[in-house]
């Protein structure tokens, strides 16, 4: 599996010793919601399934944004069947943008570290524990999910998205050189000191927030790991990746350049 290193000049890595126990780590995981009534239920149920099975300590935290679908009512039932010290629902009175949706999740999370994913099933809850072997055996302060290195890959798409992707990935490699190999993914664990000084340094919204975040991390001289993962398309509900979000990645990508 891949791994990078940034190490750039900019702020030092809060990094704890390797010699800390993985016993006393507890991982928050953040999921934005809009319209995921169908997915939530089957995502949440895979994280426990997989947090379980490896004995890690965990909270799964449903931010969701007002979703008109039913997603907050289904969300109240996850959390009395699995307990509110699993479960928490955080919700919002309506769609604000991914951005803050972590910055109120970061808020309620008891965790030491933090994992972002979608809720769409898109990103399997499988890797997680990869992500962790990955963090402890470099000591990253970031892992990152990566469809492009190793046996990587994205399934379901058709010829134009998959087109789109690669092509703003190469695009971005070129202008940014963030020293990782996918920057639009959002499958990412970070340790939470980082992930909040990253979001108080970003300043995009919607898809090229996630890009920034590297970038960010690339300038603070955080380290980054990489495993590689099959991204899968949603099977419920509709993407929301439109022609207005590929023209905002579009103008965030020039910015950031003009601006790192």
């Amino acid at each position: 599996m891949a791994s990078t290193g940034a190490s750039r000049g900019g702020a030092a890595s809060p990094r704890p010793p390797q010699g800390r126990s993985s016993r006393q780590d507890k991982y928050s995981v953040l999921l934005p919601t809009y319209n995921e009534r169908e997915n939530l239920p089957l995502i949440v149920w895979l994280l426990v399934k997989s947090f379980s099975e490896s004995a890690i300590n965990y909270e799964i935290i449903i931010i969701d944004d007002g979703s008109p679908d039913g997603t907050r009512e289904v969300a109240e039932q996850l959390e009395k069947i699995y307990g509110s010290d699993r479960i928490l629902l955080r919700p919002r009175e309506k769609k604000l943008g991914l951005g803050t949706a972590y910055i109120h999740g970061i808020k309620h999370a008891t965790g030491n570290y933090v994992i972002i994913m979608d809720a769409d099933l898109s990103h399997h809850p499988k890797f997680i524990p990869e992500f962790i072997r990955k963090q402890k055996e470099g000591n990253f302060d970031i892992v990152s999910g990566t469809r492009y290195k190793g046996n990587g890959g994205v399934y379901g798409w058709d010829l134009k998205r998959k087109i789109i992707s690669r092509g703003a990935n190469f695009i971005t490699q070129i202008l940014l050189r963030p020293g990782a190999s996918d920057l639009t993914g959002s499958f990412r664990l970070y340790r939470k000191e980082v992930l909040q000084k990253l979001i108080e340094k970003c300043v995009s919204k919607g898809y090229v927030f996630q890009m920034e975040m590297i970038v960010r991390a690339r300038q603070l001289n955080y380290t980054i790991g990489e495993v590689p993962i099959s991204f899968v398309d949603r099977v419920y509900g509709e993407s929301k990746l439109g022609g207005n979000e590929i023209v905002s990645f579009l103008k965030g990508l020039l910015t950031l350049f003009a601006t790192t």
